[in-house]
């Protein structure tokens, strides 16, 4: 009875992993009641690693090539069976197969932004994402930590973690860094080197090397975006002064085409000068935290009645008029009663 079981039971003499895809990292070799025969041969691909696993303890480790099932090549399974004595044929044992291959281009971002300390801009949040690439090298390490018994395990089980990992570092970098926002562009090269390497250690204690972590962009929040490009717009223009005067210039056409025409302009000139000194300090608050104090000084200082008006802010007004004489917006002979009125005041 005993030998008709031996001859009815299924002995395994092949053990191999075709990948059928590039997702798997982990896959335990299908064993059901099967068991192996002494002598058995093992195919390890390129890009693979396998691995005996003895009643829950890892035993023997191969990499790529062809080998024959015996005690010289089963060295640690053969002390956990104490084969010394007695081989015994065929042997049950879990045998698991790991792919090695470059997981690459795996994205990570920050789902929120994070907020960081900028010496120019005070407290802001910031985007950031990039790309980075792994490979298993150590089938121990992640069998235990990772994989376990599982029948197959993916690098998609694995990637939110390693993601969120990486995200979780991101505030600590630009911090520790000391880079303002404005200079991050031009570092983003070393922030990735960086952040790569806080990241090994816990790579490799998952049985994994991280072979590169790209930072591509880092970016402001849309709001934040908006104030920094209104920032930028009027250091184009040569400052808050200069800006002013733009502003004043471009509402003369709104004035000459209300009812009224240019009757009152005048005075607004002299007026519309102190208004934009408040708003230049209401924009350089909102822009600059920092300047809050100063900022809200000047706004709660009461405005000149009559600002004075510099020679060249009257002469680039009278430039601005007889522009529009030139479009037909403005007669010749209103220009020339407020050409005078303006001289006047260089008087």
């Amino acid at each position: 009875m005993a030998l008709m079981d031996f001859i009815k039971k299924q002995f395994i003499d092949i053990i191999q992993w075709t990948e059928d895809d590039g997702d798997t990292m982990a896959w335990r070799f299908p064993m059901a009641e099967l068991e192996i025969q002494n002598g058995a041969s093992l195919t390890v691909r390129e890009s693979q690693m396998a691995v005996f696993v003895n009643e829950g303890q890892i035993a023997d480790v191969f990499g790529p090539g062809m080998y024959k099932l015996t005690t010289q090549t089963l060295p640690v399974l053969t002390y956990l069976k104490n084969w010394d004595k007695l081989f015994e044929s065929p042997f049950k044992s879990d045998v698991y197969f790991f792919s090695t291959r470059q997981k690459i281009d795996r994205k990570w971002g920050t789902p929120n932004p994070v907020t960081i300390r900028d010496k120019d801009f005070g407290m802001v949040r910031l985007r950031a994402f990039g790309i980075y690439a792994f490979h298993l090298t150590d089938p121990k390490a992640f069998h235990t930590t990772i994989s376990g018994t599982l029948e197959s395990y993916t690098s998609e089980q694995l990637e939110g973690q390693l993601r969120n990992t990486i995200v979780g570092h991101i505030s600590d970098i630009f911090g520790e860094s000391g880079v303002p926002f404005i200079d991050m562009a031009s570092n983003q090269v070393e922030f990735g080197n960086a952040l790569k390497a806080k990241m090994d250690p816990l790579f490799q204690s998952y049985g994994l090397t991280l072979d590169s972590l790209n930072v591509q962009n880092i970016s402001l929040p849309e709001e934040l975006q908006a104030m920094l490009d209104k920032r930028i717009g009027v250091n184009m223009m040569g400052g808050m002064q200069a800006y002013t005067q733009f502003q004043t210039a471009e509402a003369i056409p709104l004035a000459a085409a209300n009812e009224g025409g240019l009757a009152g302009l005048g005075a607004g000139v002299g007026v519309g000068f102190g208004v934009g000194q408040q708003v230049a300090a209401s924009m350089a608050q909102s822009l600059n935290p920092a300047a809050a104090p100063a900022a809200t000084q000047v706004a709660v200082s009461p405005a000149p009645t009559s600002a004075p008006v510099s020679a060249d802010e009257i002469v680039a007004t009278i430039e601005k008029l007889h522009g529009l004489v030139g479009k037909g917006m403005l007669s010749q002979a209103e220009f020339d009663a407020k050409k005078a009125e303006l001289l006047k005041k260089l008087g």
